[in-house]
C-alpha cells in the first residue's frame, strides 16, 4: 500500500548466441531511505502471514504488463519471454489458474510467453495438492519449470506426472563448474535428463562466459 515493492528483472540468455529471450522477475523492497531488501529476509515472513498471495499477485500483473511494453517495443525479437515464481500458497488456490487468465487478459501478454517456477521442495510437499493446478495451468498456454533442480531431493515419478516444459539447475551446482569437474559432472547429467526428458535447460547464476 506505501509502494515500496519493485520489480527486477535478472536477463535469460541463450548460451548459443547470448542472445536476450527473457528475463525473471524477482521483487524487492525498498524502505525509504533504507537499503534495498532482498526476498530472502522477506519472503518467508509473507507467507507466515498469507500476503503472499497479494504480493505475488502484484508481482504477476506488474511484470506482465513490463514485459508486454517490451514485447511491443521489439526487445528480444518481439518474443521476450517471462519467468515468476510462484509461492506454495499461490498453488493451493483453486481459483488461481483464473487468476492468471485474467492477468493475462488484462495486460495482453501471450500465455506461452509465462513461464511460471516452481521449486522441488514446494512440489515435494505438496506434489499431489498442485498437480491439477499445474495442469490447469498448462492448459491455459502457459509454460511450467522446475527451479533449484537438484536441491530438493526430486522425486522423479513426479517429474514424470507434471506437465514440465524446463528444468534450471540450481546455481550452487554452476558455480562449482569453473576448476571443478565433479560440479561439471553433476551439471552434465542433470542436462543430459532434462533432455531425454525432452525439457529445456536453464542454468542459474552464471556470471562468466
Amino acid at each position: 500500500s506505501r509502494n515500496e515493492f519493485e520489480v527486477h528483472y535478472q536477463p535469460l540468455l541463450t548460451c548459443e548466441t547470448g542472445e536476450l529471450i527473457g528475463v525473471e522477475a524477482l521483487v524487492r523492497w525498498q524502505p525509504p531511505g533504507e537499503p534495498l531488501i532482498h526476498p530472502g529476509r522477506f519472503i518467508a515472513l509473507a507467507e507466515e502471514t498469507g500476503l503472499i498471495g497479494a504480493l505475488g499477485d502484484w508481482v504477476l500483473e506488474t511484470a506482465c504488463r513490463q514485459v508486454q511494453r517490451w514485447r511491443r517495443a521489439g526487445i528480444g525479437g518481439g518474443e521476450l519471454r517471462l519467468a515468476v515464481n510462484l509461492s506454495a500458497r499461490q498453488l493451493r488456490q483453486p481459483e488461481f489458474p483464473d487468476r492468471v487468465t485474467r492477468v493475462l487478459s488484462d495486460t495482453g501478454l501471450d500465455p506461452d510467453a509465462l513461464e511460471l517456477e516452481i521449486t522441488e521442495s514446494m512440489l515435494m510437499e505438496h506434489g499431489s495438492m498442485v498437480i491439477g493446478t499445474l495442469h490447469a495451468l498448462r492448459s491455459l498456454g502457459v509454460r511450467v519449470a522446475i527451479d533449484d533442480f537438484g536441491t530438493g531431493y526430486s522425486s522423479l515419478a513426479y517429474q514424470s506426472r507434471l506437465p514440465l516444459d524446463t528444468l534450471k539447475i540450481d546455481r550452487s551446482f554452476v558455480a562449482d563448474i569453473p576448476g571443478h569437474e565433479d560440479g561439471a559432472e553433476i551439471a552434465a547429467a542433470i542436462v543430459a535428463l532434462a533432455h531425454q526428458l525432452h525439457l529445456e535447460v536453464l542454468a542459474e547464476g552464471v556470471e562468466s562466459t
